[in-house]
């Protein structure tokens, strides 16, 4: 017993020595998880991460009966059992499975790949963080002078081996990243490397954490079993109405559009009125922003009133052609995404489509979010936006993340989609130019909004919300 109690000293001194490093492990996965979610840990050792995550139910696996012990006295409203990992599987679902450092102490990592698909739903996210292999001499030379915990078995893998085992596994990466340079408090210069210098290219592959986040690959739903709702934010475009009723497709079940007009002095609500009349097999709904102002509130108050299984977004101005919604609505139905994003940077631009200015500031915005989101963003103004309404409320209520900063609605959704974890791909559209009305944007002065919009997901996102583990 006294031998026992010596061990687990020694577990919670180790713990309490490392206690930045571990800090900065339960912040990423804090970032990721949230609160009140059914969670399996695979490799839990004491239970401290799983706890720390609130889950509203908390599976702790690991085969060392000492570490399953200690993690059962301290959080007894968790379940913790011993199991191997290789043979481990259980037909309980849920929202989170989670492997933290764990994976390379397994002689077969692909089988226990394989195992845990058994605890997943389409809605499953995997988590998997690990050391760089990069690390390796620190590690044996910290083992030898007896600053880090003697290890049995140690595999050291690139992330690129791990996503090659995931696939084989059938599991589909999700987002990529990396975190701490400097797993040791020495102030000041902590944050310095944790904060700056390990975001930087070239310098961030030698971070210490590797973040790999991936769902089990999906199968696809058949189209006709979905309806869709096409929100159309309209101000001042009356010439564009009937086109944009005549050229969006009906697609899956049934195809809704909603139009929602943001108090225009032409005649707009006049002519989607007339229009509705004159087509009375569509299913067509017309919206007032009344007081409220801008894109964003439009395209909220379209996606409340909205009665498909589907949301997208069309710019009543029609750049963006209608025509190519089906290509967003397939690779949604066939889970190629989540979240389906429009760019209209990979086809040529019809002449005077985007102005020069324009084009530049998309590119500029383009690789600042791509680097921020730490996925590719190729476009992040195009106007088309594809979402299930599911994940679009799982967005909304977790919005106070981000909090009410955007005027636009297109960064809502994807750092909202980010902060989820939804699996994003980009559709690429051919840009028209208008036909009807002037645009709305103001170059200079929404170019301020998106450098501002850039600090707040910089903060939230790459600082993951907070720098409290600096100190």
């Amino acid at each position: 017993m006294n031998e026992d109690k010596a061990d687990i000293n020694g577990i919670l001194k180790w713990r309490k020595r490392n206690s930045y490093y571990y800090g900065w492990i339960e912040k990423i996965h804090k970032f990721i998880v949230r609160p009140g979610s059914r969670i399996l840990h695979i490799g839990c050792e004491t239970g401290d991460l799983l706890a720390g995550l609130n889950p509203s139910y908390g599976l702790g696996i690991d085969p060392d009966g000492e570490n399953i012990e200690l993690a059962r006295k301290r959080f007894p409203n968790l379940d913790f059992q011993i199991a191997d990992p290789h043979e481990f599987r259980t037909h309980e679902k849920f929202d989170y499975i989670i492997i933290c450092n764990s994976l390379g102490h397994w002689h077969d990592i692909q089988k226990v790949f394989e195992n845990m698909r058994s605890a997943t739903t389409a809605e499953t996210r995997i988590i998997v963080t690990y050391y760089n292999y990069l690390w390796e001499f620190v590690f044996r030379l910290g083992s030898i002078l007896k600053l880090r915990r003697p290890c049995k078995y140690q595999n050291w893998l690139a992330q690129s081996d791990i996503i090659n085992l995931l696939n084989i596994a059938d599991f589909d990466v999700i987002r990529q990243d990396s975190y701490v340079l400097l797993p040791k408090r020495i102030w000041p210069i902590t944050s310095i490397f944790n904060y700056f210098l390990s975001l930087l290219p070239g310098i961030r592959h030698l971070n210490l954490v590797n973040l790999i986040i991936a769902r089990y690959a999906a199968t696809g739903i058949p189209e006709k079993e979905l309806s869709i709702s096409v929100i159309v934010p309209c101000r001042n475009e009356k010439g564009n109405i009937e086109d944009a009723i005549k050229r969006i497709p009906q697609m899956g079940r049934q195809t809704e559009i909603v139009f929602v007009d943001g108090n225009s002095t032409d005649g707009t609500v006049e002519e989607i009125e007339r229009q509705i009349k004159l087509h009375p097999r569509r299913s067509i709904k017309l919206l007032h922003q009344g007081q409220a102002k801008g894109k964003a509130d439009a395209v909220r108050k379209g996606f409340a009133a909205a009665g498909g299984d589907v949301l997208v977004i069309q710019d009543a101005d029609l750049t963006a052609p209608p025509e190519d919604l089906p290509k967003f609505f397939r690779a949604l139905c066939r889970g190629k995404g989540e979240y389906i994003n429009g760019t209209r940077l990979v086809y040529p631009i019809e002449k005077e489509a985007m102005r020069f200015l324009n084009l530049l500031g998309n590119k500029f915005f383009s690789a600042i979010f791509t680097w921020i989101l730490g996925q590719r963003f190729k476009d992040t103004l195009c106007g088309t936006k594809m979402i299930s309404k599911k994940n679009y409320e799982l967005i909304a209520a977790n919005r106070a993340y981000f909090g009410e900063f955007d005027p636009f609605g297109d960064f809502d959704l994807i750092f909202g989609a980010v902060k989820q974890n939804l699996k994003v791909v980009e559709i690429p559209v051919n840009y028209k130019a208008r036909t009807y009305g002037t645009t709305n944007i103001s170059r200079f002065e929404h170019g301020w909004l998106l450098l501002k919009m850039s600090w707040i997901a910089f903060k939230k996102i790459k600082w993951l919300g907070k720098t409290s583990n600096s100190k």
